[in-house]
């Protein structure tokens, strides 16, 4: 019995990058070696339940936005340190979930989250430029319903959720090109709305 062949495609925005985006960003960053090229390692979504951490209608609700959107199964977090204020204790468990992404996925999620998750989000002038020290980015979304994957009634139950990038070989200069390159749309510069 002969297996059927699998036409496995990688995602368009790494066959993108594979094939152009690397030399074009070798190029405008004058590096030596290709592998000084900024890559995309990995993409953290996370949303925290934070005071809604005993309500289960919550945490269904949460857990079933990610698992639509990325298409992955989510992992509970765990508080860290105990912290009076809150009424958390160190090692409570569903203080947050995330999902972290990597290969097809994470180049899937990426393609849909910015060609058709920001662009439906209202009154949008652009991301933020603020990067940390190791070149990495992070968004913070309010609303959820941007993703069209999610019903009508899946969003009546309002969260937001944190997008983190993770950029191998970045520094602040070149996270920022090889993401321009991926289409995220940053705000100008002067532009504070």
């Amino acid at each position: 019995m002969a297996k059927a062949a699998t036409t496995s495609t990688a995602p368009r925005l790494k066959a993108l990058y594979v094939d152009t985006y690397r030399k074009e960003l070798q190029a405008e960053l004058n590096l030596d070696n290709v592998h000084q090229v900024p890559t995309l390692e990995k993409i953290v979504v996370s949303v925290g339940i934070g005071k809604n951490k005993d309500d289960k209608r919550h945490y269904e609700a949460v857990k079933n936005t990610l698992v639509k959107v990325t298409g992955q199964a989510p992992v509970d977090r765990m508080a860290k340190k105990s912290i009076a204020g809150f009424k958390i204790r160190a090692g409570m468990n569903r203080v947050g979930i995330n999902v972290t992404l990597r290969g097809a996925r994470m180049y899937e999620f990426l393609d849909r989250f910015v060609n058709v998750a920001l662009p439906r989000v209202r009154d949008f002038h652009g991301v933020g430029t603020k990067f940390d020290k190791g070149g990495n980015y992070n968004l913070g979304i309010t609303d959820q319903s941007i993703f069209p994957e999610l019903t009508f009634e899946e969003t009546q139950l309002v969260h937001g959720m944190q997008v983190t990038f993770t950029i191998k070989q970045g520094d602040k200069v070149k996270s920022r090109a090889l993401l321009e390159k991926f289409g995220l749309p940053f705000e100008k510069e002067g532009d504070n709305r």
